[in-house]
């Protein structure tokens, strides 16, 4: 029974990779798109987030299966409990790189030059995402500490672009419907980065059966 769970864990475990993998993947889609003005590139975004939709319910499904077939207790039922809620935060990085997608045409070929920390929080938000994955296929805390500090990487390069897209918006307020959609570019990567900070929290509670914000 226990090598039948085993290996329903690997691949459950090999699942998650790839949703994540998809997720990165949407990311750099929709910032690539943004960075070299392309409209066509953000659409292939779209189509990744229908993918890590039918990936979030395959893998519910491999949970479910699990937890009626196995009857897990203690850690293996803390990382089945953890995975459902993992596939929720990364359906919603899915759904915010689409969303950034979606932004980049109404730009008109610009291409968000102007703001560099844009293109330091997709970067951060893309290694968070992977890494608070690794972390919960390998049970490895300090690579959940490390993710969650990386936040703050993230939450600087937002308060830095808001500052930016102000100074912008009072030299020139032409560019005012401009600024906003990067605001809202750089806003949706700022939510990515807590959607991996709220993965990796959910990793520290499969490892420890304690969740952060329950401290």
């Amino acid at each position: 029974m226990r090598n039948l769970f085993d290996s329903q864990l690997n691949t459950l475990h090999r699942k998650l990779i790839e949703m994540g993998s998809a997720c990165e993947t949407a990311i750099d889609l929709a910032v690539k798109a943004l960075l070299e003005g392309n409209a066509d590139i953000a659409h292939e975004a779209a189509s990744h987030d229908r993918e890590i939709d039918q990936m979030e319910r395959d893998i519910e499904a491999i949970c479910l299966k699990m937890l009626l077939q196995q009857q897990p207790v203690a850690r293996d039922l803390r990382q089945i409990s953890a995975a459902m809620k993992i596939i929720t935060d990364m359906e919603r990085i899915g759904d915010q790189a689409e969303d950034i997608g979606e932004i980049v045409p109404f730009l008109n070929g610009r291409t968000g030059v102007e703001c560099e920390d844009i293109r330091l929080m997709a970067e951060t938000a893309q290694q968070m995402v992977r890494s608070s994955i690794d972390a919960y296929v390998n049970q490895d805390m300090a690579l959940v500490k490390k993710v969650i500090s990386m936040d703050d990487i993230v939450d600087d390069a937002f308060d830095r672009t808001k500052e930016t897209l102000i100074h912008m918006i009072s030299s020139n307020r032409e560019d005012g419907q401009y600024c906003l959609d990067l605001l809202m570019i750089a806003k949706y990567l700022e939510r990515i980065g807590d959607h991996a900070t709220n993965i990796a929290e959910w990793v520290e509670f499969s490892i420890t059966g304690q969740h952060a914000k329950e401290e």
